[in-house]
């Protein structure tokens, strides 16, 4: 898996018995980037499948073609499963959609594709998305959704229809307002001498920011809501690898934001 990454991805597997080996994105001045010959090298002929999540959630991040190319090709040679959480793939804010790998697998390969209306559609809390996978899986994914699921309620799949048919305007002005938030924030958060932060993601609706001195994330979050009213995830909770790290979420008013910027400079300026 490639990290950091929403906690219920990577322990799951754990809960089911796999072996779980993650390859943490890098930063530095360009933001959060993949080294994928790291990728790569870990991707050895035992792996039975890579799970990646793009745009990625915390960090906004967003594989590109060429990356998912490189590694289409090599999970072939290998006979490895890919699995492509695509929950974000509409909240791109260089082009229409983010990069696909269903763009580029042949209809059978072994690429699944996971998606939800929870994010791009605002159907958070009524649980209900959808799969592309190899017709050869299809009947051991109904059996294993009969057993865990069951079904999805007629009228949540009445909504999920009407999304898909009559959603298209609202999902694009949620784009646009989200591209302004995002924006916004970086603006605001600039102003804040303490706080490092990403070039603007490309995806997603977060910025996964530093804080200088932050060592333990979990614990400055607790202060920081406690004391100043400012609630933001604690980098930790996406693995080892976002510690040190805040997630802030954007999808938020200009007028929200600015005052969750003025609470954080009070906070980080009463700590001397």
């Amino acid at each position: 898996m490639v990290t950091p990454l929403w906690p219920n991805l990577v322990e799951i597997p754990k809960i089911l018995g796999a072996r779980v080996t993650t390859v943490s994105l890098d930063f530095d001045q360009r933001g959060w980037h993949l080294d994928l010959d790291k990728l790569l090298a870990a991707l050895t002929p035992g792996t039975k499948a890579l799970m990646i999540n793009s745009p990625n959630n915390p960090t906004g991040w967003t594989m590109s073609a060429q990356d998912q190319q490189a590694v289409l090709a090599h999970c072939r040679r290998h006979g490895i499963w890919i699995i492509a959480d695509d929950v974000y793939e509409r909240y791109y804010f260089d082009g229409a959609c983010a990069p696909s790998f269903l763009d580029m697998a042949d209809p059978q390969e072994r690429v699944v594709s996971c998606n939800s209306f929870s994010k791009a559609w605002l159907m958070t809390g009524w649980r209900i998305g959808w799969m592309v996978a190899p017709t050869t899986l299809l009947a051991d994914i109904g059996n294993l959704i009969e057993y865990n699921t069951s079904c999805a309620p007629a009228f949540v799949q009445h909504a999920a229809q009407y999304a898909m048919v009559n959603g298209a305007t609202s999902v694009q002005r949620t784009v646009v307002r989200l591209k302004q938030a995002r924006d916004h924030l970086a603006g605001g958060l600039a102003t804040i001498p303490q706080v490092r932060q990403a070039p603007a993601p490309t995806g997603a609706m977060y910025a996964f920011l530093k804080i200088d001195g932050v060592t333990d994330s979990l614990a400055f979050c607790k202060r920081l809501v406690n004391e100043a009213g400012l609630g933001l995830a604690p980098g930790v909770a996406f693995g080892p690898e976002g510690e040190g790290y805040l997630r802030w979420c954007f999808a938020s008013s200009h007028e929200r934001l600015d005052e969750g910027v003025r609470r954080l400079g009070v906070f980080l300026a009463s700590q001397g």
